[in-house]
């Protein structure tokens, strides 16, 4: 609908005639003593001050068709659907504020004013907010059914089951052909490659998706197979993402006798399944990661415990040898030999029997720990360490380039303003022929004819000196 680009964004025309009165005449009035005469001007114009007084801000869903967008950023459609169609105008600013670009077939919903383009005498709607339809739709029922389940108290802080330290197993319940199980996969290979993970393969997209997820988490939560479960995908749109919106899904989490964690998206994305789950992790990734220790601070820990048992199993046979020679002391003490030399043999095979036993546990746990710290040096990043120190030695080869670089161009620069300083130093004016002429006693410049009057004294100052001269006249 064609309009002028100065119209206002209020959406409101220019009028250039009086507004019409407040109230039409009665047509069963006389026609002759009491006629009145409106221009199309005033009339239009009173029928939309009828139309915007009357009606509020209203919505509209409906097809976008027959879109312009002019010169001036005002865009001009219609609005149809099976039985009708209006014509709309959106003016800026609000037009540049649009987080999509509208087209003719797009559905969306709009929030508008009711008004009539006067120059036309045309109904027309006044368009102040444009969402798409789907979008808008979807993330209103999104807020519904999370306002729902939250004042059911599905997502409460109490009912939220703390995670296993040490995860021997992990069922991971997404798509076998996504990116997220890569990553999920790497990342728990790379950080603790003891645990076992198990794909229990879903579709994460579409109709058919959130009846085989609240399959899979029944069926897990049945077998109590594993110790934690991980509910993950890749980022997507909120369509992408809507069956982790699901209701039975979300029953589903805070039903499941296993905790579950859930990943589903990008950092930014958020699901009803996200705030069901006992975790919420940003990205796959990341779950992973929550999901299982590092191997490497494992590895520290049990050479912090190795120590420390080592210690206690000193001290302990010191404990026991210190009382073995107070015993013997008291039995030689008391005198019966045979008895005395029974109960010290006893003493000895009980003394290198208890020395065996811990000499073997101790066995046990070095060659348990050897093989723990030859699994974990046989996955040591080398490769990793090699590569940044090949990069650390190019930087550094940079750097000094770059320093030397820099120091030749400010060189340079520090000659070039030395040179510029001598162009207008004084001493450059006077090596080109001029002189100074400054007061005897007070050396102060003479810049009048009346410091210089006859017979006075002056020292003249030229480029390789001074000499005196005497005023003759002035």
């Amino acid at each position: 609908m064609p309009q002028t680009a100065g119209a206002r964004a209020s959406g409101v025309m220019p009028s250039r005639h009086p507004r019409a009165p407040s109230k039409m005449p009665d047509p069963t009035d006389n026609p002759i003593a009491a006629r009145e005469v409106y221009t199309p001007s005033a009339l239009t114009r009173f029928v939309r001050d009828l139309l915007e007084d009357t009606l509020p801000l209203v919505w509209i869903e409906g097809e976008i068709s027959n879109f312009a967008r002019p010169a001036s950023g005002h865009l001009y459609f219609t609005l149809k659907d099976g039985g009708a169609q209006v014509r709309c105008a959106m003016f800026r600013p609000r037009s540049t504020w649009l987080r999509f670009r509208p087209a003719d077939g797009m559905h969306v919903l709009a929030r508008v004013r009711v008004s009539l383009y006067e120059p036309r005498g045309e109904f027309q709607l006044i368009v102040e907010h444009l969402e798409e339809a789907g979008e808008g739709a979807l993330q209103r029922a999104f807020e519904q059914l999370k306002a729902r389940l939250a004042a059911e108290g599905l997502f409460d802080a109490a009912t939220k089951r703390p995670l296993p330290q040490l995860p021997r197993r992990i069922g991971v319940v997404t798509s076998p052909s996504g990116a997220a199980i890569r990553d999920v996969l790497s990342v728990l290979a790379r950080r603790f490659p003891l645990a076992e993970v198990e794909i229990l393969p879903v579709p994460v997209q579409g109709k058919e998706a959130p009846p085989a997820i609240v399959a899979a988490l029944a069926a897990a939560s049945a077998a109590r197979r594993h110790d934690v479960l991980l509910l993950t995908r890749g980022g997507g749109s909120l369509e992408d993402l809507w069956a982790f919106n699901d209701e039975a899904v979300a029953r589903a989490i805070r039903a499941s006798a296993i905790p579950v964690v859930s990943a589903v998206g990008h950092e930014i994305d958020f699901t009803i399944a996200d705030f069901a789950a006992d975790l919420r992790a940003p990205t796959p990734s990341a779950a992973a990661e929550l999901l299982v220790p590092d191997a490497g601070e494992l590895a520290r820990t049990l050479a912090r415990l190795r120590q420390r048992l080592e210690h206690w199993l000193t001290r302990r046979l010191d404990t026991h040898a210190q009382r073995l020679d107070h015993l013997l002391a008291r039995l030689n003490a008391q005198r019966p030999q045979a008895r005395l030399a029974r109960a010290d043999e006893r003493l000895h095979a009980l003394q290198r029997r208890l020395v065996d036993g811990l000499q073997r546990r101790i066995d046990r746990r070095d060659a348990r720990l050897t093989q723990l710290r030859a699994h974990l040096r046989a996955q040591h990043p080398a490769t990793v360490l090699a590569r940044g120190e090949d990069q650390s030695r190019a930087l550094l080869e940079r750097l000094r380039v770059a320093l030397a670089h820099g120091l030749e161009r400010r060189s340079a620069r520090l000659g070039e303003l030395g040179r510029t300083l001598h162009a207008v130093s004084p001493l450059a004016t006077l090596e080109r022929g001029y002189a100074i002429l400054l007061e005897r006693d007070s050396g102060r410049v003479v810049r009048s004819v009346a410091q210089a009057a006859p017979g006075r004294s002056l020292r003249a100052r030229v480029a390789d000196g001074e000499f005196g001269v005497r005023v003759e006249e002035t």
